[in-house]
């Protein structure tokens, strides 16, 4: 794994695609992202992550929106900006959004989640309800890294078991001139896929990784997950971190802000820097 000399990537994911009636301090407007982003930033974030909303509050892969927002914040501070990736439909559909991005020159980091998950929340199992399938067919992962490799981006693996990390590394590895993707970590308390968030689970990842792919960055974050306490020992041994409401605990009242804040000064216990964004956009 990466030293843990080396300086911290701080991500802030300041959305998600839940809503305001479930994480109700979530930015849902472009100028609310906008404004928040550069908070975030300023705080200490240098990799910005989000989802986009359209007039009328509802999830959208808009490019424009995306465009707008990553242009509005990159404007104002020096900050690695990048949006999701659709979470269903066919393989041009779900990246249309991002070659459009490209061709614009705003990708810097993108989603390419290696496998798919049923995310079922505790509540529903309560209620007999069904949860949502989250699909990631090879042909996608796939081209998610073609993409990557042609406009010189990031992958960011969302790593929600651990079969995901292996066939994400196997992929990867048979891409030429790629970046290494960043394996990030999916803890959650009430989401019941992988692991929820503990000493015990960090060390097995962090263990599996080194074994794995031990030049590659990761990450620690979470769904519907408390990693605060892990926040500490994860910068320790050489993590990265990621925060914010979209992946805090549904129904939190912390903010974006407070949740950098806090990162930011548990990062600074664990004895570590933090990176600024053209430090990360250095690394291979």
């Amino acid at each position: 794994m990466k030293s843990t000399n080396a300086s911290v990537w701080l991500e802030v994911a300041l959305n998600g695609a839940v809503g305001p009636s479930l994480q109700p301090n979530i930015p849902v407007s472009i100028s609310a992202i906008v404004e928040e982003g550069v908070a975030c930033a300023n705080a200490g974030a240098s990799i910005i992550h989000l989802h986009a909303y359209d007039d009328q509050g509802n999830p959208t892969e808009d490019a424009d929106i995306y465009a707008q927002i990553i242009e509005g914040i990159r404007a104002r501070c020096d900050a690695i900006v990048y949006p999701t990736l659709a979470l269903q439909g066919d393989l041009e559909s779900r990246y249309a959004p991002i070659k459009t991005l490209m061709d614009r020159g705003l990708m810097e980091f993108g989603v390419v989640d290696p496998g798919s998950v049923n995310l079922v929340h505790e509540m529903q199992i309560a209620m007999g309800q069904d949860g949502f399938v989250y699909p990631n067919p090879t042909d996608h992962i796939r081209e998610g890294l073609a993409l990557a490799a042609e406009g010189d981006w990031r992958p960011a693996y969302a790593i929600y078991e651990p079969g995901f990390a292996r066939l994400g590394a196997a992929l990867a590895s048979s891409v030429e001139r790629l970046k290494t993707p960043v394996y990030r970590l999916m803890f959650s308390d009430r989401l019941l896929f992988g692991m929820p968030p503990s000493l015990k689970n960090l060390r097995f990842y962090a263990d599996f990784l080194v074994g794995l792919v031990p030049d590659a960055p990761w990450m620690l974050s979470g769904l519907d997950a408390d990693v605060t306490g892990l926040i500490m020992p994860a910068a320790e041994m050489g993590a990265h971190i990621r925060v914010g409401l979209e992946d805090a605990p549904l129904g939190t009242g912390q903010t974006n802000i407070e949740l950098v804040k806090d990162a930011v000064s548990k990062i600074e216990q664990a004895g570590r820097s933090l990176a600024e964004a053209d430090n990360i956009r250095s690394v291979d």
